[in-house]
């Protein structure tokens, strides 16, 4: 996997805004199937190991189910399932990341974890019009870093839109 320009510590003392706020921002980068994907480093709370979860009766097949992570039930998201990829294999590699998105606390399995990466305005891109193949609702935009290119995720829109807003409430039950 190449490596890209590390980005540095200050995510952990909220300098480094999100993207849309000044110009540039840091994403956490993971992989889904074969693409690479990025999410706002502020909205990543920790990343853990996949571990089993509870299913939830007559949930949608993307929700994998809850974890219970220090007290707190945590809906888990697949996120390969969500974006109808292919259905996921769980290895050594497969991760979880939670996310604080709204007031909530939310999983998201993906494949693996790459890399934490700066973008500037300059190297992120209006995602393209595709017609209806693609929901871009969830796409903040497509960032490009050297070789590589990065689908961006607007995460809060995605984990606050309404199916997954039943996910908290069911999850709360």
């Amino acid at each position: 996997m190449p490596h890209a320009q590390q980005a540095s510590d200050d995510h952990h003392t909220g300098a480094g805004a999100s993207y849309a706020a000044d110009g540039n921002g840091e994403f956490l980068t993971f992989v889904l199937g074969e693409e690479e994907y990025g999410v706002d480093i502020l909205k990543v709370q920790e990343i853990r190991s996949y571990d089993t979860v509870t299913r939830l009766p007559d949930a949608p097949d993307y929700i994998k189910g809850v974890i219970n992570l220090r007290g707190i039930i945590v809906p888990v998201i697949d996120m390969r399932l969500k974006f109808r990829l292919q259905s996921a294999e769980y290895n050594a590699l497969t991760v979880m990341i939670v996310l604080s998105v709204g007031g909530r606390v939310v999983g998201m399995v993906v494949d693996s974890v790459s890399d934490v990466v700066r973008l500037g305005d300059k190297q992120v891109r209006a995602v393209p019009e595709l017609g209806a193949t693609i929901d871009r609702q969830f796409l903040t935009g497509i960032g490009t870093l050297d070789e590589r290119m990065l689908i961006l995720l607007d995460i809060e829109r995605l984990m606050s839109s309404a199916e997954m807003g039943l996910v908290a409430d069911a999850a709360l039950q």
